[in-house]
């Protein structure tokens, strides 16, 4: 496939997972449903590692990373973003979810010691400020104020903890770890951790066969989780992590596309000019950190947006 046609593939399919979602919420749990989602993923990249002869081999303390990864990036986030989809339409939450490239930064800058450019820091403003903009219509009465407050409170923690399974990934691909090695083990602690969760709790395991949800969680196992993911990675091999990292900015565009058309959001100017600010300062943040990998010369300063438009 060209680069285009890999760019279009990953971001098409995961503009569309954000709406997914929401056909996984009703019968079953949804922390059940994560567990059904990434276990099968897991397996779906297991097999793949099989066929094409990947080793899956990995020494103790690449696996005890590996779990924090599947708490962060494969439980806790995906927890609180289905949560969050219970209270907004898929598109704001893609949106809001957004802001893990400022969640990013920020962490980067604590505990990796990693600068940012002043364009870095004014685009991360400018998405924060969009990010307002395309919820305040969405807080005008009461009830649905509150609701709404909810729903962008789960989706900003489900980001920052997108963001920290981020940082701790990072450290591991500067180990040399494969991320097509590391990742099904990530994706199978996590679902893991969420059967626990949902053990604890006493959620029961039931399944609903209506093909409404078994389609939905087919397309975000072995698409959403396996097709776009192989995707993405081929064109971080050919293109690098920074120029790959522009999924995020077609992501939500896409998503709150599939909103307006399936979920019947209804833009107003204030929102239109959120989501310009939005785009813009996500892209600002992009060329700001590739331009800083450039005059280091290095490239894992860039690789903390890789994730942040998966969902």
């Amino acid at each position: 496939m060209s680069d285009w046609l890999l760019f279009l593939l990953a971001s098409l399919i995961w503009g569309t997972t954000w709406l997914t979602i929401k056909f996984q919420l009703g019968v079953v749990a949804p922390p059940v449903s994560i567990v059904y989602r990434f276990g099968a993923a897991a397996l779906l990249l297991f097999a793949w590692c099989a066929v094409r002869r990947v080793s899956l081999r990995l020494d103790r303390r690449t696996h005890a990373s590996l779990v924090l990864v599947g708490a962060l990036q494969y439980s806790l986030n995906y927890v609180l973003i289905y949560a969050s989809e219970e209270h907004l339409t898929s598109g704001l939450v893609a949106v809001v979810f957004s802001t893990v490239v400022l969640w990013n930064i920020i962490g980067s800058r604590i505990f990796l010691g990693a600068p940012t450019p002043p364009a870095v820091a004014v685009g991360a403003s400018l998405g924060m400020v969009g990010v307002a903009l395309v919820f305040a219509p969405e807080l005008s009465g009461i009830a649905t104020a509150r609701d709404a407050t909810l729903g962008v409170a789960l989706a900003i923690a489900a980001s920052i903890a997108a963001a920290a399974g981020n940082l701790v990934s990072q450290r591991i691909y500067a180990r040399g770890v494969s991320v097509l090695t590391s990742t099904p083990w990530a994706m199978l602690y996590g679902s893991t951790l969420v059967a626990a969760y949902c053990t604890a709790r006493g959620l029961p395991f039931s399944f609903d066969p209506s093909p409404a949800y078994v389609l939905s969680l087919a397309y975000l196992a072995l698409f959403g989780s396996v097709f776009a993911f192989v995707s993405y990675l081929t064109l971080l091999q050919r293109i690098g992590a920074t120029r790959a990292s522009y999924t995020a900015v077609a992501t939500p565009v896409l998503a709150m596309l599939t909103s307006t058309f399936f979920e019947n959001y209804r833009w107003t100017p204030l929102a239109v000019l959120g989501m310009v600010l939005v785009l813009g300062g996500n892209v600002m943040v992009l060329r700001g950190k590739q331009a800083a990998a450039r005059n280091e010369g290095s490239a894992p300063a860039a690789r903390g947006v890789e994730k942040s438009a998966r969902a």
